[in-house]
């Protein structure tokens, strides 16, 4: 199989991404289970069906994540008003203060790298913030 050339800016978007996953601090928190957390507290309640697809796990494996995350009271469920007989996945307190300590630590690691760049370096990543947060924005409606 050949492989297809890839220009400089996707290939270094693309490892830096992959390497924030590898890399990130150790926490209580599975990558999945962050990402569930971010989900909730970004766009509110959820059903699990929904948080399976935007994860890409099974259906069963997300009931199991949804099962350990109650346990440790970081989500609750709740009665779809739109359904009674669905449930919609609702972080709580502590799981907004786990999420919350999960990026602060990530944040830590990122802002130590950062600082060890080259003035020169970290000007063009400030220059560099619009046109980031414009991709990221572009990236995620897609």
């Amino acid at each position: 199989m050949l492989q297809q050339e890839v220009d400089p800016t996707t290939q270094t978007l693309r490892e830096f991404a992959l390497s924030l996953v590898r890399h990130a601090p150790p926490s209580s928190l599975s990558r999945v289970a962050a990402g569930v957390l971010s989900v909730l507290e970004r766009q509110g309640p959820q059903r699990i069906t929904i948080l399976a697809e935007r994860e890409s796990v099974s259906q069963p494996a997300m009931t199991g994540l949804v099962q350990r995350l109650e346990a440790a009271d970081l989500v609750e469920r709740r009665a779809d008003p739109a359904d009674g007989r669905a449930a919609l996945i609702v972080i709580t307190v502590p799981g907004l203060d786990a999420l919350t300590a999960r990026r602060h630590s990530h944040d830590a690691r990122l802002a130590s790298a950062i600082e060890s760049l080259a003035a020169a370096d970290r000007a063009a990543l400030e220059a560099a913030l619009p046109a980031l947060t414009h991709l990221l924005e572009s990236y995620e409606s897609a």
